[in-house]
């Protein structure tokens, strides 16, 4: 058609830097006569051509005044076909857009003419609509294998529908299951801690005066001094149902600490062996490398306790009794699907059995208080109640798995703590300290029995008591004696003023005082999030003449701050 030596076609297709384009077909010479050149720039030959401008032709291109302007080469690379006469055609879309070029050579000069120009022209023309026909037919194609593609998702999710709303009803199901156990635990929390705080105040008293005659009745007296005990012993009875059910409200204040549960569960094992008997086989496995966390010591262990004295009972004829610790993550996932569960790491204790187990309608009821299936007079129904107090308390988790036959595991997940420091907080046993020389104390309780009985006890060890009902009271006394060492008060007062509105007034009469408080309960006043506040000391009801005498002397015995 036009006499050219050789021909090509360049897709309209540039790099990154829009500076080179594809080629695509060739022929009048083997393909390794462009292969081993980059792809032509868009230089200012090539450019009209690439921009759909129009026809390029020439008779001689080397003298073309758009030649070789383009540095390194300024003209045709060496071993470069020789070019002289040029002629590129743009093949343009039915759209406008450029498609390519096609572009024609010979070596020799003035081979192509305006009839070399018409039926290239004419073959760029058919060129695009045939490259337009088939990119339209690529695009069907897709469109319909996409269509397909669509049609067999549908199918299947169609297939699998059922199952995927089944599964979501189920984990709202669960969802809303754990929501209400959350909400009625809370609702049975609040009750029990408004009865634990009564029973306080009253066992206080019955706790005081057994111990004043337990200490007072002359050793003759042995029928009455053995009635004293066992009352004694009914009365702490019922003072550890009362601190359960605190812990199982969440109202008991902790005092937490930075916690090694190895070290602490390792602790326990004597104490253990000798709880469980010896058809219990106890086993301990404890982590290396097992994180800290932080929680009370004290509650801690009579929550594994707990824990254990329940195994125990699952387990009449004997068995074993498994205590393992270990780190765990919980995910998001599962804080989804667990009330009151925050996703982070935990330092964890698990207390396994192989007794009886449990069944599902059990399962369901484990933590309520008071709920036991043991025989009358051989559960109170506290033990797991204290157990889920003090983990939630303890901003934890508990997690319980169990099976008729096939035993029971307890797992506690306590938060872990970024911390190094282990504080052992072991007291030895001490004879009970007396007062030191002209030491006085303000007793300020607004229950009359209990302040008699702690006015009477504080002036038994030798201090110099002094008492008032209320915050007012104490105030107005506390303004007409020069020194006052202590101020003994109650959390929970009337009239108006707390425990703490008093230590903090009386501090700006005497600066130097010192603070103990009390409480059958514990409120916001020195109790926050479940922890006591920095630095405060606290006696919880009901305390005996010994805790009393020993927490008084160590409060005035600490430096002043």
């Amino acid at each position: 058609m036009t006499g050219a030596q050789f021909g090509a076609f360049f897709y309209n297709v540039t790099n990154a830097a829009g500076e080179s384009y594809m080629l695509y077909s060739l022929s009048g010479v083997a393909r390794e006569h462009f292969s081993k050149f980059p792809m032509p720039r868009n230089t200012a030959v090539f450019a009209p051509t690439f921009g759909g401008q129009g026809i390029v032709r020439s008779d001689d291109i080397t003298q073309d005044a758009r030649y070789g302007n383009n540095s390194p080469r300024h003209g045709m690379p060496d071993g470069h076909l020789p070019v002289r006469s040029y002629l590129a055609v743009p093949v343009i879309s039915r759209n406008g857009d450029v498609i390519g070029g096609l572009f024609f050579g010979h070596e020799r000069t003035r081979v192509f003419t305006d009839r070399s120009e018409q039926a290239l022209e004419g073959l760029a023309g058919e060129a695009a609509i045939a490259i337009d026909n088939a990119r339209l037919f690529e695009a069907a194609e897709r469109e319909l294998r996409e269509r397909q593609r669509a049609e067999d998702a549908l199918k299947e999710l169609n297939a699998n529908l059922e199952v995927l709303v089944q599964h979501k009803t189920d984990e709202l199901q669960q969802s809303a299951e754990a929501l209400r156990q959350a909400q009625k635990m809370e609702a049975v929390g609040q009750l029990t801690g408004g009865v634990a705080h009564d029973f306080n105040n009253l066992l206080q008293v019955i706790v005081g005066n057994l111990d004043t005659l337990s200490r007072n009745l002359p050793p003759e007296m042995g029928r009455l001094r053995r009635a004293t005990a066992q009352a004694m012993t009914g009365a702490r009875r019922a003072a550890a149902l009362t601190q359960r059910l605190l812990a199982f409200a969440r109202r008991q204040p902790l005092d937490p600490k930075p916690v090694d549960s190895n070290a602490l569960v390792r602790g326990m094992s004597e104490l253990l062996h000798r709880t469980l008997g010896e058809i219990i086989d106890v086993e301990i496995v404890l982590a290396g490398g097992l994180w800290k966390t932080e929680a009370d010591p004290n509650e801690l262990e009579s929550a594994l306790l707990n824990l254990a004295i329940n195994a125990r009972d699952a387990m009449p004829e004997g068995g074993k009794l498994t205590i393992e610790t270990f780190n765990a993550h919980l995910d998001d996932a599962y804080a989804a699907l667990h009330a009151e569960v925050i996703p982070g790491q935990y330092a964890v204790i698990s207390v396994s059995d192989t007794g009886s187990g449990m069944n599902a309608e059990t399962l369901s009821r484990v933590f309520e208080p008071f709920f036991t299936t043991k025989a009358q007079g051989k559960g109170t129904g506290l033990g797991l109640s204290q157990v889920y107090g003090f983990v939630k308390q303890s901003k934890g988790h508990v997690k319980l798995y169990s099976e008729p036959g096939e035993g029971t595991t307890v797992k506690i997940y306590l938060p872990r703590l970024i911390s190094d420091a282990v504080e052992d907080d072991l007291l030895d046993d001490m004879p009970i300290p007396e007062a030191a020389t002209g030491e006085t104390i303000l007793v300020v309780e607004d229950d009359p029995d209990v302040r008699a009985y702690s006015v009477e006890s504080l002036r038994e060890l030798g201090y110099q008591v002094l008492e008032a009902f209320n915050g007012l009271a104490a105030m107005e006394i506390l303004k007409e004696h020069r020194r006052i060492d202590l101020i003994f008060t109650d959390v929970v007062l009337p009239g108006g003023m707390t425990g703490a509105d008093i230590v903090k007034q009386s501090r700006e009469v005497q600066p130097g005082i010192k603070a103990l408080f009390t409480t059958g309960y514990s409120r916001n006043a020195i109790v926050h999030h479940g922890r006591l506040d920095k630095g405060v000391q606290l006696l919880t009801k009901p305390f005996s003449f010994e805790e009393l005498a020993a927490k008084v002397r160590d409060v005035l015995d600490r430096p002043a701050k």
